[in-house]
């Protein structure tokens, strides 16, 4: 078993596929915000495989970790010279390894925000990309606009204070190349929300406003904030996924990544100062982005919602177990096919129907392992963004909702914390406490949970949403989730 390192490059090359080019020669040109396993089984990965090709030399990453836990990422990258194992999960069982070596530098900000501020104002960065996640763009669920009562923002914005935010951080480096007559990055987001880059380009320009009004007009103004539709499955690496790389390939990895074998990659070509040729790598550039979104968010992201919350509460705890279920695979295929396609713009190029079992046997591969928890997990960012709109627009064209609001009735009946067994739920949402306290009440008020106005709006004023949803939450107590599939109008 051999340690993963720049040094031992040579000796893994005969077990696995390795860098094929010089990363002594590789120079930064993208920072990267938020370096988890999603981006470097995507963004990260694209860029590896131009390198192999002998382009995007000059397009090497810089990752930055803003959160206390990412500092864990940071040591465990600085052991490894930046290197890590990308582990391809094929349904049969099969592994694909392989080392991406795109990452040549690693800053953790609180450390040395300096480091990170400079960084970003070099001119040979050009693009700062973004995987903070759906919270981290500070956006109210109900008004969508900034929270400028966040208590980091507010912090960031005294006068003097030293930038420890993404939003402070990103400001204060476009402010200094603004004032060095330098052109500014792209701010370039690989997060699941609706318009990511037009969500990005509203949160950071209300930042900078209240920072400094000229500079907000400026930011909105000048820099480009292209969308994108991002999408490979990627659960989180387990103990045993490191235990079966060293076993099997010989490589000693403190945090490989694992993903499925599907990618995909829609970007918006909108871009200031250049970027590389990711469509040489297989992503599509497109001039529009929001067909292709709204197709992944609200089939693929908000079917993994429909799925997680009742088959958590049904006793399955893998992905790949729910779709497996015939019951739960027809009611997803009818979701798709009956409320959420009906909402969906033509998709060009793209045969939907294909798209839909295509997302089904992803779903299925037992070899990923993706956890039901994962999925459940955040649902007050996900929820809202993924499925309501959905919901919303059926209800406006007299479309079918019924199996949308089982799906925001399973969240509630998760949220109560204990499952069909009895056995206790680890909730896990950055409104944990609130949404537990609703959920705890629901059996005496049946629509305690929507009446969070903030994740759900005037929906718990809308008679034949309430209907659906109360029907639903009604027959998840009395008579269980599988049950309650089975007894559903078709």
């Amino acid at each position: 078993m051999t340690a993963l390192s720049a040094a031992t490059l040579p000796s893994l090359a005969a077990a696995v596929p390795v860098p094929g080019y010089d990363r002594s020669k590789v120079s930064t040109g993208i920072v990267h915000f938020g370096v988890g396993g999603f981006h470097r089984a995507h963004e990260a990965m694209y860029l590896d495989r131009l390198m192999n090709a002998g382009q995007a030399r000059t397009w090497g990453i810089c990752g930055v970790g803003v959160l206390p836990g990412d500092k864990r990422m940071k040591d465990a990258l600085a052991a490894q010279d930046g290197l890590y194992t990308l582990v391809v999960k094929q349904p049969d069982g099969s592994l694909e390894p392989r080392v991406v070596g795109s990452i040549v530098e690693y800053l953790f900000a609180p450390d040395d925000p300096e480091a990170v501020l400079e960084k970003m104002a070099d001119p040979a960065t050009r693009i700062v990309s973004l995987t903070v996640t759906e919270g981290g763009y500070n956006v109210h669920p109900v008004t969508g606009q900034f929270d400028a009562g966040d208590p980091a923002v507010v912090q960031d914005l005294q006068p003097g204070a030293v930038p420890a935010t993404v939003f402070g951080l990103v400001t204060e480096a476009l402010a200094r190349r603004r004032a060095r007559g330098l052109p500014p990055f792209t701010v370039m987001s690989c997060d699941n929300i609706p318009g990511n880059g037009d969500v990005a380009r509203k949160m950071f320009g209300a930042f900078a406003r209240l920072r400094d009004a000229e500079l907000g007009d400026w930011l909105e103004r000048e820099v480009r904030f292209p969308n994108s539709m991002v999408d490979r499955i990627t659960p989180v690496t387990s103990d045993d996924d490191r235990t079966v790389l060293a076993a099997r390939f010989g490589v000693e990895d403190a945090w490989p990544v694992v993903c499925e074998p599907f990618t995909q990659w829609v970007l918006e070509d909108s871009f200031s100062d250049g970027r590389p040729a990711w469509e040489d790598a297989g992503a599509q550039l497109v001039e529009d982005v929001v067909p292709y979104e709204l197709m992944k968010l609200r089939l693929l992201n908000a079917s993994h919602q429909a799925l997680c919350y009742l088959g958590y509460l049904s006793g399955y705890r893998y992905v790949h177990e729910v779709c497996s279920d015939p019951l739960f695979t027809s009611f997803l295929l009818a979701y798709m096919d009956r409320e959420a396609t009906p909402t969906l713009p033509p998709v060009p190029g793209v045969d939907l129907d294909a798209y839909k079992h295509t997302l089904i046997e992803r779903f299925a591969n037992p070899e990923v392992r993706d956890t039901l928890a994962r999925i459940c997990a955040e649902s007050s960012d996900r929820i809202p963004k993924w499925l309501l709109p959905v919901v919303r627009q059926q209800l406006a064209t007299g479309g079918e909702i019924h199996r949308a609001a089982l799906v925001v009735a399973s969240w509630a009946r998760y949220a109560e914390g204990t499952d069909e067994q009895g056995e206790p739920i680890q909730v896990v949402d950055r409104l944990r406490d609130p949404l537990m306290a609703a959920a705890g009440r629901q059996r005496e008020d049946p629509t305690a949970f929507l009446q969070d106005r903030d994740l759900f709006g005037d929906l718990a004023d809308d008679p034949r949403f309430v209907a659906a949803y109360t029907a639903a939450l009604d027959s998840l107590h009395r008579r269980g989730a599988r049950a309650t599939l089975e007894a559903l109008p078709v």
